[in-house]
């Protein structure tokens, strides 16, 4: 698809306001959008001014949008602005939940929406740049995007099928199709005259470089926002991470900010500057902390994990609090390798960490079987062991990078409450005290849609745990064993009676570690990877 373009005059990058560049957005295309949550990488400037000119003009119009990761606020922000009738007909995502105002159009079957994991949709995005037709990959076997389960389609209004299920070698795969888009909305911190961007004030890369270059060698459009521009030839090339023959459009808003709602940049953030342990704050002993208490103890000396966003995200900070932080390494699929974990929405703008990687290349090695532990939130588990967190309670969230993550793990680590809905409780003389129980209940009978296959896992020979703040289960081939349960709570009130199935009470079952409910550091030692 051959697009009209503004022309560089003697090798400069033509330099147009926003409102201008999206003038050459036309209908049908198909727009890749970077970013991740709380204004990571996200080209905020541009999406403002298309949104602006559909709300004003009514065009461009049906647009198919790819989003390899979740951006936004889980409000207004991201992709959100996107989110009107006419402006969008179709939409693939890794991620919805961070842009609920497009997920809303998805759910009352206003555009046709997709979710492939989105270490797969990188890569094919990867795949889309060589003019590759797709990739195979085992990523997904078992679950929603199996085309034996919903095929990654999410509505009703969703009909082709993007992803077939084939066999080489009497092994079973996915394969994906690429998917090539025409128009990119990326960011960068600067850029000089013709193009050469640097990412010296951004949080990560993200899958910046696959994004462009897809676009590029499809004929489209590379839309490219910088925080300032500088002389020709005047960056460092090893520091340069988009070569200028992929951009075709410069926008400069002087006012971008490394994240949403804050300082320009946060040197702590950018990796120039150390924080210092002393001044890391403990988290409160509450429920979270029972939980990222719990679940360290999964770790081992010298192993390489993953940690994801929501209640498994304290784990890294227990750990600093034990003591024993450096004796393991927690990556992010979005690039971060080492550091503090961030929480919230801006998950992934890690501190002291030790090195960036593009997502592409992360997720390569998550697939390989390179993580030997992660730990992943549930919002709900049934009794075959399946995991369900890309749509519950009817809405649409997606998977992120959740199936990438726990297909090939070699321990998985499944952490959340056991009840949901104002769910309160308390910590005192080392007990646990149900003050006022969920209204939800998260142990479920069975999944509709699955996004983690306990059958599968078994069949992999992977190690599979779930902890709560007052029960941890153990996956064996018979289901879910209940191994151990927090003290104070009664096993039959506030276990059993707040699950739809019984599990296997095991023969061995005991307490949790009476240190996780005393609120000072436990004194705990990491144990060698033999144990």
């Amino acid at each position: 698809m051959k697009l009209n373009r503004p022309e560089r005059i003697n090798g400069r990058v033509p330099v147009l306001s926003a409102a201008d560049a999206v003038d050459y957005i036309p209908d049908e295309a198909t727009l890749c959008v970077l970013g991740a949550g709380g204004g990571i990488l996200e080209a905020t400037t541009l999406i403002s001014a298309l949104a602006e000119k559909y709300k004003t003009c009514q065009t461009p119009r049906n647009l198919s949008l790819i989003s390899p990761t979740g951006l936004g606020d889980r409000a207004d922000r991201g992709i959100s602005p996107l989110a009107q009738e006419g402006l969008v007909k179709w939409a693939l995502c890794g991620h919805w939940g961070q842009s609920p105002r497009i997920s809303d159009l998805a759910e009352q079957n206003k555009i046709a929406a997709y979710n492939y994991p989105q270490g797969v949709l990188t890569q094919t995005l990867r795949a889309a740049a060589a003019h590759q037709p797709g990739i195979l990959s085992d990523i997904g076997i078992g679950t929603f995007v199996d085309p034996r389960q919903q095929g990654g389609k999410l509505n009703d209004v969703t009909t082709d099928d993007l992803i077939k299920l084939v066999e080489i070698d009497n092994k079973e795969y996915l394969y994906y199709k690429a998917i090539a888009p025409t128009i990119a909305f990326i960011r960068a911190t600067t850029c000089d005259s013709e193009g050469y961007a640097t990412f010296e004030d951004e949080v990560m890369y993200l899958d910046a470089l696959v994004i462009a270059q897809a676009v590029h060698n499809h004929g489209g459009i590379v839309m490219m926002q910088v925080q300032k521009m500088v002389k020709k030839a005047t960056l460092h090339p090893k520091a340069v991470r988009i070569p200028g023959y992929l951009v075709d459009i410069v926008v400069v808003d002087p006012d971008q900010t490394q994240l949403y709602g804050g300082a320009p940049v946060n040197r702590f953030i950018s990796g120039d500057f150390v924080l210092d342990d002393s001044q890391q704050i403990a988290l409160p002993l509450n429920q979270r902390k029972l939980v990222a208490r719990r679940a360290l103890f999964e770790m081992r000396k010298g192993a390489v994990g993953n940690v994801g966003v929501g209640i498994a995200d304290g784990i890294g900070l227990v750990a600093r609090e034990e003591g024993c932080a450096d004796d393991f390494i927690l990556t992010v699929e979005t690039g971060p390798v080492g550091g503090i974990t961030s929480q919230g929405i801006a998950f992934g703008a890690n501190v002291n960490t030790r090195a960036i990687m593009d997502m592409a290349t992360q997720f390569d090695f998550y697939h390989g079987g390179g993580l030997d532990v992660c730990y992943l939130s549930f919002a709900e588990v049934d009794s075959h062991g399946n995991v369900g967190v890309h749509k519950f309670n009817g809405k649409i969230m997606g998977t992120g990078g959740f199936i990438d993550i726990s297909a090939t793990s070699k321990k998985i680590i499944f952490c959340g409450t056991l009840t949901a809905g104002s769910l309160k409780t308390d910590v005192a003389e080392g007990k646990l005290n149900i003050v006022q129980e969920g209204r939800v209940k998260k142990f479920v009978s069975e999944l509709s849609e699955i996004t983690f296959s306990g059958k599968i896992a078994l069949e992999r020979g992977l190690e599979v745990r779930y902890i709560t703040e007052r029960a941890v289960f153990t996956l064996k081939e018979d289901g879910l064993h209940l191994v151990e349960i927090a003290p104070g709570v009664s096993l039959q009130d506030d276990i059993l009676d707040k699950m739809d199935f019984a599990p296997v009470i095991s023969p061995e079952l005991k307490l949790m570690d009476e240190r996780l409910f005393i609120n000072t550091p436990m004194g705990f030692v990491l144990p060698d990877a033999a144990n």
